[in-house]
C-alpha cells in the first residue's frame, strides 16, 4: 500500500485555538489559560513524529472504531488539509498536554507512527 501523503494548513484554524482554551481551561485557572493560548497563537509551526508525540502524551490512543478519529482519517484519503495540533509541555509531570488535536495525532497513528505531525508546543 501506497503511504498516504498528508496535507497541512498553513496556520491553525482559530476554532482549534478556541477548542484548546476550552481543554486547558480544565487543568489551569483562566490566567494561566489565558498566557497558554497567547503563547500558542506566537509559536511557529514545528513537526515531531505521531509516536514521540502519543509515548510523551501518555494517552491511550483512539482507534478507527471512534467516530471522530474515523472523520479524520477520511480526511487524509481525500486530501483534506489538517489543521496543526497545539501542544503544551508539562515539566511538572512529565509529559505533553494535546491541548487540541488529539482525534487528528490518534488518525495518522493509525496510519503510520513515524509520521510527522505539524503542530505548535510550547
Amino acid at each position: 500500500m501506497d503511504k498516504m501523503k498528508i496535507s497541512w494548513q498553513e496556520s491553525v484554524s482559530e476554532s482549534n485555538y478556541e477548542a484548546a482554551q476550552s481543554y486547558l481551561t480544565i487543568l489551569f485557572n483562566e490566567e494561566c489559560v489565558a498566557d497558554l493560548v497567547q503563547r500558542l497563537r506566537e509559536a511557529k509551526i514545528t513537526k515531531f513524529k505521531s509516536k514521540d508525540i502519543f509515548r510523551a502524551s501518555q494517552l491511550s490512543l483512539l482507534g478507527i472504531s471512534n467516530a471522530r478519529v474515523e472523520k479524520d482519517r477520511k480526511k487524509i484519503e481525500n486530501g483534506i488539509a489538517l489543521s496543526p495540533i497545539l501542544l503544551v509541555r508539562d515539566p511538572a509531570h512529565g509529559k505533553v498536554v494535546i491541548a487540541d488535536g488529539y482525534h487528528r495525532m490518534c488518525a495518522i497513528y493509525g496510519l503510520d507512527e513515524n509520521e510527522w505531525i505539524q503542530c505548535k508546543i510550547i
